[in-house]
């Protein structure tokens, strides 16, 4: 067994001896600070706290008594996380034979995305069905959230809030009626699951990108020039010089976006621009994660060598950025 996953399990044999000691006599946590040794880091005065945690690798709180034996008290939030992440890669690894391979990583950080998509729209579903009849008309929409808009025009008198919402209506109205398959203007599950994100299907693409043109289209002219790409990302403070990445982007606008050298960015260009199709992200993500983290170049991931790099795992969509290590198992 990998020895920091051994310390782990000590680790975690630990916090259950210790909560239930504290159970039993009626203490509180932090009471028993002083009167458990750590069997595994046996601190001195002179052991550093970074010696502690390096031994401890699921350490992130330790308190100690100069001049003796430290009596050590172990928060294990982090040890916590690395036992879900070992459920998580379990999961990952479909065919159960130890590897996680790079189609097994790809397939599961689609499924998380998909996941958190759908789970998304569960938690804000009751916020628009008004009626309870399981279905959001666009009225029940349009009243949740331009509702006290409508009824109070006078109090966004303000020229910004007033164009804000002016704009955001009909839009929003627009990508309702597209995401309406049936044309009934009430959306099912998966019609208002479209609706909040038209980027995962493909009858809403032509929404995205119409969107993006609206947004960083500034002239209205039907076109993204350089001037107006470069706009969309940084705020040019006048008189001041421009950054190296902005030039490096104005390259990239010269070089990759604007395809046909006609010095704008047309419909088409904008397509390939945010919806590449030669690009599966999650393809390109689970080759970053297995090339960080394959220690012996196998192309392949043991458990021990994900827990080893479990911090870029967290990091990534394959744990959702982190957010179901909170999860319990049948929730993933």
């Amino acid at each position: 067994m990998n020895s920091n996953l051994a310390q782990y399990l000590d680790l975690l044999w630990l916090s259950s001896a210790l909560e239930e000691r504290a159970n039993r006599g009626g203490k509180k946590r932090h009471a028993l600070s002083n009167e458990i040794t750590c069997p595994l880091v046996p601190l001195t005065a002179s052991t550093s706290l970074s010696a502690c945690v390096t031994a401890g690798q699921a350490a992130n709180h330790i308190t100690w008594r100069t001049g003796e034996l430290a009596w050590i008290w172990i928060r294990l939030d982090a040890l916590q996380d690395a036992v879900r992440g070992s459920k998580i890669v379990d999961r990952i690894d479909g065919d159960g034979d130890g590897y996680v391979t790079i189609t097994e990583l790809k397939a599961w950080i689609k499924r998380v995305q998909k996941r958190y998509v759908y789970e998304n729209v569960a938690k804000v579903w009751t916020d628009y069905d008004l009626n309870k009849d399981n279905k959001i008309s666009w009225d029940e929409y349009k009243q949740a959230t331009y509702g006290y808009y409508l009824s109070n025009p006078e109090e966004f008198e303000e020229a910004t809030d007033q164009f804000s919402f002016k704009k955001m209506l009909p839009r929003d109205e627009r990508r309702f009626q597209t995401a309406d398959l049936d044309g009934d203007l009430a959306a099912d599950r998966e019609e208002f699951t479209s609706f909040l994100h038209p980027e995962e299907f493909d009858h809403m693409k032509d929404i995205v990108v119409l969107e993006t043109l609206e947004d960083i289209d500034k002239n209205g002219d039907g076109h993204v020039d350089e001037d107006e790409y470069i706009a969309d990302m940084f705020s040019h403070e006048e008189g001041g010089p421009e950054p190296d990445w902005v030039r490096t982007e104005r390259d990239q606008f010269s070089d990759f976006r604007d395809l046909n050298k006609d010095g704008k960015m047309d419909v088409a260009e904008i397509r390939h621009w945010i919806l590449p199709q030669d690009y599966d992200h999650a393809m390109a993500e689970a080759r970053h994660l297995v090339y960080e983290s394959d220690q012996d170049k196998d192309t392949m991931l043991t458990k021990e060598e994900i827990l080893e790099n479990w911090n870029m795992f967290v990091g990534s969509q394959a744990t959702n950025y982190g957010e179901d290590l909170t999860k319990n198992h049948d929730e993933l």
